[in-house]
This record gives C-alpha cells, structure tokens and sequence, in this order.
C-alpha cells in the first residue's frame, strides 16, 4: 500500500470501530459457530411440535409463529449437509434473525456464549472449498469459529429475489454503459447476485471478497471506477472502516460508495452515513438498488 493510504488507514481509528460481537453456538457436529449479534432478534426454546410445509426444501422444517409472523424453520444443520437436529426429541434452541429486512428462524443444537472480535481478527479461510462458510475465528480457548454465509444457506434453501421487476428493467435499459462497478463482498452468493443486476443495467462490474483486496485493486485500476457496492461484515476491514478510508485518501474520496448489508436495521443506515457512504440499501431488493445506482452515477459528486 502507498504511504498516503497507511496514513489514512491510521485517521480512521480501526480499533475503536472494526469490531464485530458475536453469539456462538454448536450444531449437531459440535463445532462452535458465530453470528452477528445485530442480526438476532431473539433466541427461543424449540417448540417440539412446528407446523410442517408442503413442497419445501427438506432443511424446513415447518412454520412458526413469532409475534404474528409466520416463519419458515430452518434446520441449520441439515441446510450445512450436517445430521439433523432431532428437535422433537431433544431439547434444541431457535435463533431468530433478521436477514434482507426479513425474519428468519434457524434450528440449532445450543447457544454458547458473547464473544467480541476485531475483524482484522477474522479470516477468509483457505483451501476450504465448502460454500456455507465465509470466514474463521478464535475463540479465547483457541477453539475454531465458523462463521456462515446465511446469505447462500437462504438462497439455496428459501431463495433469494435477485430480478428486476419490469418497468425497473426498462428504466435501466443503456443507463449504464461504460461505466464500471466495484463490487467488494465476501459471499459468492452475495456477488453473484450483484453481478446478476449490474448485467441487467449495462454496467461493466469488477468483484472482490475483502476490502484489502479492493483497496489493492484501487491502488492500480482507480480512474476505471465510477461507483464502489460494499458489504459491511467482512473478514479484515468491515465496510464501514474500508468506506472511511476511502474518504480520508485523496485519490479515493471522490468515490460515490453504496453500503449493501443483510444487516438491514435502521441503525445501520446512520452509521454508514456517519462513514461516508453516499447511500445504504438493504439486501437483496434489485429494484431499491437499481434507482439508488443510478441516482448516483448521474450525480457529479458524492451526497
């Protein structure tokens, strides 16, 4: 990296901001998974009886009624290729979370206990070809923590809406030739529908799974990107520490930046103000997005 971006690295505080706590728990193999804390919405006893649903993926379990929701239970087991939780004879938990501005219920063996964790502390794993994990880390015993992409175990097991409505393709048609996306995610899912979308508009699009990979790519290819789409939650720098060292480098600044996060709650939305970011949309609305896109790369400077 230039001397210009470790300084500016330096002026966004990471240690004060790039942190993630998280909730762990064990699935029927007994590995520790995690999960964003800001992403759950509570944890519940299974019920031993769950409504059940016709032609569903086998990992659904039934339907649930959470404060006059009707949610679809998923076993997270099962939707990892694990054995399945017996939750009608064994005592098992639900997690309820908030993914995409929708409630869902997963199906685990045990909730286990708060962890913080910096994300320069999280790491892509390696060698590892399996599509539900998106990252590891440590907890204080040194045990392995998985970290899950909830976005493709959804995808593959409930789908994901990743098409634009009619009239959202006919206003896209040609708005977005030659221009170029930066596309920085850490789900291969996440960035397969993105692509998908940025296709459809005519844009040209660029994808990398981590902000230090996108920054490495800045250094050499910046004058090629019209608009930079970031995850939030990402091994190494989250999205709203790679947003704010975007804004402290010269060469960077002028970037109009799309924060497009799962984690869709209000509070969200400030902090990628607070960030930098010209605007915060929520997965996965192709038509939200769409209009947030070109709403920008129409504009002469960032908002």
């Amino acid at each position: 990296m230039t001397s210009s971006l470790d300084e500016a690295l330096q002026r966004s505080s990471l240690s004060q901001s790039n942190q993630m706590e998280m909730l762990t728990f064990r699935l029927t193999d007994n590995q520790l998974y995690g999960i964003n804390v800001f992403k759950i919405i509570e944890i519940i006893e299974c019920p031993r009886k769950i409504d059940r649903m016709p032609n569903s993926h086998p990992a659904v379990k039934g339907a649930l009624d959470f404060r006059g929701n009707a949610l679809a239970v998923i076993d997270l087991s099962e939707a990892v290729g694990l054995p399945t939780k017996e939750f009608r004879t064994e005592l098992s938990y639900i997690i309820i979370c908030e993914y995409n501005r929708s409630l869902s219920a997963f199906i685990i063996h045990a909730p286990d206990t708060l962890l913080t964790r910096s994300w320069t502390d999280v790491h892509k794993p390696e060698g590892i070809s399996a599509v539900s994990l998106v990252a590891i880390a440590y907890a204080d015993s040194g045990e392995a923590i998985m970290l899950l992409d909830i976005e493709s175990i959804l995808a593959n097991v409930v789908g994901i809406e990743h098409d634009l409505s009619s009239n959202a393709m006919t206003d896209a048609e040609g708005k977005g030739s030659g221009r170029h996306v930066l596309v920085v995610d850490d789900s291969r899912t996440a960035i397969m529908l993105l692509q998908s979308v940025l296709d459809k508009m005519g844009f040209t699009n660029t994808a990398v799974m981590s902000a230090d990979k996108a920054l490495e790519y800045l250094e050499k290819e910046h004058d090629k990107v019209d608009l930079v789409i970031s995850d939030i939650e990402m091994p190494g720098m989250d999205g709203f520490t790679f947003c704010r060292v975007l804004r402290e480098h010269n060469d960077y600044r002028h970037f109009k930046v799309i924060l497009h996060s799962s984690m869709s709650n209000p509070s969200n939305q400030l902090k990628a103000e607070q960030a930098g970011a010209n605007r915060f949309v929520a997965k996965f609305d192709p038509d939200s997005l769409s209009e947030q896109i070109f709403s920008l790369v129409e504009m002469g400077s960032p908002a």
